[in-house]
């Protein structure tokens, strides 16, 4: 599908839009500064605030570049003063909050509506017998982005002046002014800007009007996000000069942000590709007419899969290369082995893009190093990838046996298979991290003091807040599903040697009977032989025993897991990831890196593990239907927090406070894969019933 394929005026949402608030929301400032708008590129980049205007964030800007894809993520546009004179009067489109308290101008107050088109953001002002349009859009693979303004209706001219405000500074801190003399030039309809000697050049032009050139700092902004992470909260922006146009029916005013120096698109051919973008997307998941919450998701999956840049011949260079891979969450994660795996299955599969699917699955599979996968890729360009996990690594095989279930394609298996055989192979004689398989019953442990290693894997300094060393529950379900699925990769191209991994497999399928299984206790054991000894404490981990596509257990063990965990740990939008009864349990997540860093798994909500469940309930009751309505409560969710997308946590405490990440790759994917599978089931038994009540009729 093209651009000119997708009518200007469209909608990808017929009828309401999932994502509309009006002034109820958009009037109440304390509202509108919980969600936040996010619209990305696919090399890592985004724009990103509150729905207020106000920054909220250190990682908060219209222009946050991936200097090297997907990562040197760097604040480059923080924000614009925006006022319109309409009828002889002033009024202002922006928010912004001071260290004073002063929050100035309050721009929201003209606010009269927010929709997210598919993702995309409109925010539309009200001012006498007047509105006004702005959207905010990337260009798909380009560190740009696109801020246009259009009247809607109005009976008198309307003129638009326009500061921006530039910076120069990693997303992860704030930046001061003092002693810094950015430079900026004045070009063809606008400006570029010099942050310093070295400096990525970027520039700003507006495609009708005029620039004046100014030159000064804008002091002292409050980061209130920052301040509630007890981090440092305030910075200073500069800007460059005024931007002034007037503002018409006919034809929207399009301010462009860019680090390219050659020709971009213009604002109008952009947001048509940009809209099309989207509507392709939706067709080729086959989701055009499925149910919004489908379609939402299938469209925040597409935020996740970006592209990661391969070192070029010349040095301390990179270019893009075609590799894919999946940014964990935004705003502050990069890739993650353990992450991408979970998520791959929902952000590829079910969305019908199997070609990034097998390009992610290659691309990780280059990184294999003594039978593991990396756990992370560093923020920093060129640095070593560590791997500290017991799990990404298994997750791998789960996220490979579903790719060749779904696609057929037997080529990708064929070329992983010595590398998939060898990573069984280190399992079995160890490999770092004493991560290795037991002898005397086959089950995986791993861990050392000091190291973190499953996905409950905060750490502050030296301490392991859930340090889980010895033989975990989900670490074991995973390596019995890695045995599986390479025996049935090697049996199904008549391999012999495939029988003695599922003999393997078959042991320590007994071994986790006889060890994780108690008659005097509802559930599993989550980890067993820990330094300890065995670790009885309700976590939502058992769950993977029943939920992954060779399960470990079944009939009445599996019901009473299920059961237990969605008695004491089920929330409307995901798990607690610790028993509200235990002592350790933490309800509200919040406060310094220490407080949120020792909280992390100790009861905050996690959602990925919403369709863990809700998948694992199916599994035992035979109710698609039942299922899935545990998951269509998070279309609420979706107008919360992260707009459109999924967080990463919320407080274990009610009301579930949304908390971290406020858009996260495992939890769109998760919830998205199984929503999806049990709409298929609840089709696939609707068909048959028809089908059955027809032939019945005929043979009457």
């Amino acid at each position: 599908m093209s651009a000119t394929d997708f009518a200007a005026g469209e909608s990808l949402f017929p009828g309401q839009p999932l994502i509309h608030f009006g002034r109820e929301i958009c009037g109440d400032l304390e509202a509108g500064l919980r969600r936040e708008w996010l619209v990305t590129n696919g090399i890592g980049g985004y724009a990103s605030a509150s729905l207020s205007g106000i920054n909220t964030r250190s990682y908060h800007g219209l222009l946050v570049a991936s200097l090297t894809p997907p990562v040197d993520r760097t604040v480059l546009v923080g924000g614009l003063v925006e006022w319109i004179t309409y009828d002889g009067a002033r009024y202002p489109l922006c928010a912004h909050e001071f260290t004073s308290g002063a929050i100035d101008p309050q721009g929201y107050k003209h606010l009269q509506s927010f929709t997210l088109e598919g993702a995309l953001p409109v925010w539309v002002f009200a001012f006498g017998d007047a509105l006004l349009e702005r959207r905010v859009w990337m260009a798909y693979g380009s560190n740009t982005t696109y801020v246009s303004y259009r009247m809607v209706r109005g009976s008198q001219p309307a003129a638009l002046e326009i500061t921006p405000l530039v910076t120069y500074h990693s997303f992860h801190a704030l930046a001061s002014g003092q002693g810094w003399a950015i430079g900026a030039e004045p070009a063809d309809q606008g400006v570029v800007i010099h942050a310093f000697q070295g400096a990525v050049p970027f520039r700003l032009f507006l495609d009708s009007g005029h620039f004046a050139p100014g030159g000064a700092w804008w002091w002292n902004f409050r980061y209130r996000q920052e301040t509630a992470r007890g981090l440092r909260d305030e910075g200073d922006l500069y800007a460059p000069g005024v931007f002034s146009t007037p503002v018409r029916s006919d034809r929207a005013a399009t301010l462009t942000l860019t680090t390219e120096m050659g020709a971009v698109d213009d604002g109008a051919v952009a947001l048509e590709k940009a809209r099309a973008r989207q509507a392709q997307l939706l067709q080729i998941a086959g989701l055009e007419g499925a149910h919004p919450l489908g379609r939402q998701l299938a469209l925040a999956a597409d935020q996740f899969i970006v592209e990661r840049a391969q070192p070029s011949q010349e040095a301390e260079k990179r270019q893009l290369g075609g590799d894919r891979t999946v940014i964990a969450g935004y705003h502050w994660f990069n890739d993650w082995g353990r992450d991408t795996m979970i998520a791959l299955r929902g952000l590829t599969l079910t969305t019908n893009r199997p070609g990034d699917a097998e390009n992610i699955l290659r691309t990780f599979g280059r990184y294999v190093h003594e039978g593991l996968l990396p756990n992370n890729f560093p923020d920093q360009s060129g640095a070593v990838p560590g791997y500290n996990t017991a799990d990404a690594t298994l997750w791998y095989f789960v996220a490979l046996y579903e790719y060749e279930r779904l696609t057929r394609d037997e080529r990708l298996i064929d070329e992983l298979l010595p590398t998939l055989r060898d990573i069984v192979e280190w399992h079995i004689r160890g490999t770092r991290y004493h991560i290795g398989a037991d002898p005397n019953d086959g089950l995986l442990r791993a861990g050392e003091p000091g190291v973190q290693l499953t996905w409950m894997d905060a750490k502050v300094g030296d301490y392991v807040v859930t340090p889980r060393i010895g033989k975990p529950v989900e670490i074991n379900a995973l390596w019995y599903n890695a045995l599986q699925s390479l025996a049935s990769f090697l049996s199904a191209r008549g391999d012999d040697s495939a029988r003695q991994y599922t003999r393997y497999a078959e042991r320590v399928r007994a071994s986790f009977r006889a060890r994780f299984t108690r008659p005097d206790h509802a559930g599993l054991a989550d980890v067993v032989d820990g330094p300890s000894g065995d670790d009885l404490t309700l976590r939502p981990n058992q769950i993977f025993a029943v939920s992954l596509p060779f399960p470990l257990i079944e009939g009445p063990d599996a019901a009473a897991v299920v059961d237990i965990v969605g008695r004491r740990l089920l929330t409307t939008y995901g798990l607690r990831s610790l028993d509200p009864a235990h002592p350790d349990y933490r309800g509200i997540y919040g406060g310094d890196q220490y407080q949120r860093d020792t909280a992390y798994h100790q009861g905050p909500v996690w959602t990925w593990l919403l369709g863990t469940y809700a998948e694992a309930r199916y599994r035992v009751d035979g109710d698609a239907r039942a299922a899935l309505a545990l998951l269509f409560p998070v279309m609420d969710h979706l107008r919360d927090a992260g707009l459109g997308s999924i967080s990463e946590i919320l407080d274990g405490d009610a009301p579930h406070y949304p908390r971290g990440c406020v858009a996260q790759a495992w939890g769109v994917a998760e919830i998205l894969r199984v929503w999806r599978y049990l709409e298929e089931l609840l089709s696939q038994q609707a068909s048959d019933q028809a089908r059955e009540q027809a032939s019945a009729g005929t043979l009457r």
